[in-house]
């Protein structure tokens, strides 16, 4: 039977789905956009137990309706926000479905595999500042009486906003329809083995063979996790089949203390663990916790039953409160007016209920639509604001995805450059408006300078990700040009847009990151055309090369000779005075390749060449103002 649910159908009048993201034994999962939030994606998750009949269906949505109620309670920065549950029917047939927030990132099982295809893993200290980020999570999740149960590398996100680490796909949803498949097959007598959730290897042995879990269980995913990450192998490799013990010190070294975190996290013995997320922490930091009989005595949180629930139904909460977003956005957030369609529609059915006035109720239609469509409305200078924001990302067609990373690169740079705010809450009224306009004056500065993007860079900022990386060095490469060579020229527009943005830092991940490869992809194809590379031809009565050229502020060139091994070379680059990066590259045909010269403020280099093949000098201007360069080579 085809999937009546494809890419453009719109469910409740208000999803419109986009793709599939994945499925799974529970159902499918989708990206979607919210046509009452300006097309903003979200994630739809949908739920469908293999069961039949009215009764079955209507106590599996009562079981279902209990987990989002706990969903309810979770309001976490780094936990996607539950937005509701609803039901539809599509071809005589029901479906149930959960929504919540969209995440922009990569899993860290496809920055892994990414980093796997390099011959890479994740190091130490990405491992122990995850873990710092993440544990806090679980503090919080577990204060709360909620378990995760399904902790791997697939259900964590790396945000691209902030680089933060998110824990997507709860299992409590999935726990559900597990339990209501298995208790509607036992009624039917057709019982087989229950379903546990959790990732075999990745949940402890008592959850996956008797359904017991508890704060140690999730605390013992979350190690075998960052194992997996830490080797790049998975959990049945590095288990002992027989005694079960983690046999991973042969893959990885690590410090003494995170490697006795690690054994402790995932020990066999439920009681051998660490009890809780803080208990964790306070092992990484190295202030181990107070003995058991000092520590002072604590209510412990309410887990709930292990065993299955029973169909007893109860009320769906009220939504809870929005967490406030960054310190900005929480000053120029939306706020939707009332249209004034509504507004009609409001007073006409407060005039029907009075009684005796059904004329006027029609004649108060008719005059006051009029009034509405007449008196101008006050301006909401923060509305305004908003929207010359959202008027500008339409017409420069940058993706909603790119929103959030947006705003937290004009936050990160108002407050840098306003340090006396301390980073506090701008106020709607008078006493800010004067910082609520240099706010946005940064914030155009920023959309100027992705003006200059091509159309098509901008239109995927939000969602490059290594994948593109991967790519763009193969396609340079048969440029006869090396990664390297890109990335000059990619570093002088970027530094000459964000000179305040420190060279060693690793962006990829980060909103600032997401305008490095857009601001890539353009110099790739600016190389691809041949308006940024030139190709050196030596005359054969001659030995030396004059090249000539123009470059703006943040602009460069590559140029590309074939040389052979012995030769001497000489490289002379005239320009004005620090104004212009050279860098040589050798082309690693019969010696690794490596830099002669690298961002090289000197302007001369000599030597014997030990390799043979194409090698690439790279000038890039660093200066404010355009400048002319002349670039000799001499090859004997």
């Amino acid at each position: 039977m085809n999937n009546p649910i494809y890419p453009g159908i719109t469910l409740n009048n208000h999803y419109r789905i986009v793709r599939e993201l994945g499925h799974g034994g529970f159902g499918r999962t989708y990206l979607a956009e919210d046509a009452h939030r300006f097309n903003e994606p979200c994630v739809l998750k949908e739920f469908a137990p293999q069961v039949h009949g009215s009764y079955a269906l209507q106590k599996s949505e009562e079981l279902f309706e209990r987990e989002a109620g706990v969903l309810y309670k979770l309001q976490h920065n780094q936990i996607p926000r539950f937005r509701e549950l609803f039901r539809v029917s599509i071809s005589d047939r029901g479906y149930l479905f959960l929504v919540q927030d969209y995440v922009p990132g990569q899993t860290y099982r496809f920055l892994l595999d990414a980093r796997k295809r390099q011959g890479l893993r994740f190091i130490e200290a990405e491992i122990n500042q995850l873990l710092l980020q993440i544990l806090p999570v679980l503090e919080y999740i577990h204060s709360l009486g909620v378990l995760h149960r399904d902790i791997s590398p697939d259900n964590l996100i790396l945000r691209l906003s902030d680089g933060m680490p998110v824990l997507i796909d709860f299992g409590g949803v999935k726990q559900v329809a597990a339990t209501v498949e298995s208790l509607f097959a036992e009624a039917n007598g057709t019982s087989g083995p229950a379903t546990r959730i959790g990732k075999l290897g990745y949940a402890p042995v008592e959850q996956m063979q008797m359904g017991i879990v508890s704060p140690h269980s999730d605390l013992y995913a979350l190690a075998a996790t960052v194992l997996v990450l830490l080797t790049g192998k998975e959990p049945h490799q590095l288990l002992d089949s027989q005694t079960l013990n983690w046999n991973w010190r042969a893959e990885c070294s690590l410090s003494p203390n995170l490697s006795q975190v690690l054994d402790k996290m995932l020990a066999q013995q439920p009681s051998q663990r660490y009890s809780s997320a803080r208990e964790v922490m306070l092992a990484l930091s190295g202030n181990p916790p107070l003995p058991p009989h000092l520590q002072p005595p604590q209510p412990a949180p309410d887990f709930g039953p292990t065993q299955p629930p029973d169909f007893s139904p109860i009320p769906m909460p009220a939504p809870a409160p929005k967490l406030p977003g960054t310190p900005v956005r929480a000053a120029i957030g939306n706020q939707q007016k009332m249209p004034a369609w509504k507004m009609v529609l409001f007073v006409v059915a407060v005039l029907s209920t009075m009684g005796g006035v059904g004329w006027l109720a029609g004649n108060s239609l008719l005059n006051l639509q009029s009034k509405v469509q007449k008196v101008p409305q006050p301006a909401n200078p923060k509305q305004q604001q908003e929207d010359a924001l959202q008027d500008r990302f339409v017409k420069l067609k940058i993706d909603d995805r790119f929103y959030n990373g947006y705003v937290n690169l004009v936050d990160e740079t108002f407050y840098a450059k306003y340090p006396e705010l301390g980073g506090r809450l701008l106020k709607e009224g008078q006493d800010d408006r004067q910082w609520r306009e240099r706010w946005q004056k940064i914030g155009d500065e920023l959309l100027d300078k992705l003006e200059n993007l091509s159309s098509d860079a901008r239109a995927r900022l939000g969602s490059y990700d290594t994948t593109d990386i991967d790519r763009w060095k193969t396609e340079v490469n048969n440029l006869n040009l090396s990664s390297r060579a890109l990335y000059d020229l990619a570093d002088a527009r970027f530094f000459y847009w964000f000179p305040q943005q420190p060279r060693d830092r690793n962006i990829i991940g980060l909103p600032i990151g997401q305008i490095w490869q857009a601001i890539t992809a353009d110099e790739l194809e600016a190389l691809q055309a041949g308006a940024t590379v030139e190709s050196v031809e030596f005359d054969r009565l001659s030995k030396s090369k004059r090249l000539t050229g123009n470059l703006k502020p943040g602009e460069g060139k590559a140029y590309i000779a074939r040389l052979a091994q012995n030769q001497t070379l000489r490289v002379n680059l005239q320009a004005p005075r620090k104004s212009t990066l050279l860098s040589i590259y050798t082309p690693g045909r019969t010696k690794g390749a490596r830099a002669l010269l690298a961002d090289a403020e000197g302007l001369s280099w000599s030597g014997l060449l030990d390799d043979a093949g194409y090698y690439e000098f790279v000038v890039v201007s660093q200066a404010s103002e355009p400048i002319a360069y002349e670039l000799n080579l001499t090859a004997e």
